[in-house]
């Protein structure tokens, strides 16, 4: 076999490689939640992937007085981070803002537990129309049980 026959496959197993690592990558560090849900990682903002968090202005109608239910995703969220924050970075918005598949207790034997799916189990986000499947049935089910934002009468939960 000659060299360039050898050469031309590993050439495009290493180009491969190269276009995969440039579209995802990983960080992992603590984490900052952000008032409006996004998580501040090494300088970076990330956007939790699959899901819509309501904006903060939005009031949640209560028995006495209306509260603002948008920071609600963020106190569930600071609630939930305690320590490192695992994030596969999927896509650099316009804006220089990320849009990531984040988890929390990752280890060798666990992949964690997933921020979105977290949030979407407690009704305080939204799945959005391209998200997988098992967002759509989280949602679903928050919404059948009427956890979170489902439970509280409000004008209307709209996505981007």
């Amino acid at each position: 076999m000659s060299g360039n026959a050898l050469l031309t496959p590993v050439l495009c197993c290493l180009l491969l490689l190269a276009a995969g690592a440039a579209t995802a990558y990983e960080i992992s560090s603590s984490a900052r939640v952000n008032e409006d849900g996004t998580l501040r990682i090494k300088r970076k903002t990330i956007h939790l992937y699959g899901i819509h968090i309501p904006e903060l202005n939005r009031t949640c109608s209560q028995i006495k007085r209306p509260t603002f239910c948008g920071s609600r995703a963020a106190v569930a969220l600071d609630f939930k981070i305690q320590g490192f924050v695992r994030c596969e970075l999927l896509e650099e918005n316009a804006d220089g803002t990320y849009v990531g598949r984040c988890r929390v207790n990752a280890s060798h034997f666990s992949d964690g537990e997933d921020l979105s799916a977290y949030l979407l189990q407690l009704g305080w986000a939204v799945a959005l129309p391209d998200a997988p499947v098992e967002y759509q049935a989280l949602e679903k089910i928050a919404r059948s049980r009427q956890l979170g934002h489902w439970g509280i009468p409000i004008d209307s939960i709209t996505q981007p």
